[in-house]
């Protein structure tokens, strides 16, 4: 199978399909068939967004490239203040 990145919305929308099949009696190797997307994936989705909506799949992800921003800057300011350090003491 192509490899392909799914939005958490995607992801959300292919779960319910998946519950819907699966009540329907289809086994999971037919549901992933049918979605295109491994029985791996489908148990990984399950684990990470299963019982979300697509809203809070939305906010999870905002939350996650938020605290990504926020890292970078505690990074960058993290090594300011290790320059200003070094050049206080007189070691430049």
């Amino acid at each position: 199978m192509r490899r392909r990145r799914h939005t958490p919305e995607q992801v959300v929308r292919k779960l319910r399909e998946t519950d819907r099949l699966l009540a329907e009696g289809k086994s999971v190797a037919e549901v992933a068939k049918t979605l295109e997307v491994g029985e791996a994936t489908l148990a990984r989705w399950r684990n990470e967004y299963g019982g979300m909506k697509a809203e809070d799949a939305k906010e999870l992800r905002r939350l996650r490239d938020e605290n990504g921003r926020l890292k970078r800057v505690v990074a960058d300011l993290t090594l300011d203040n290790q320059m200003l350090k070094e050049v206080a003491r007189g070691n430049f």
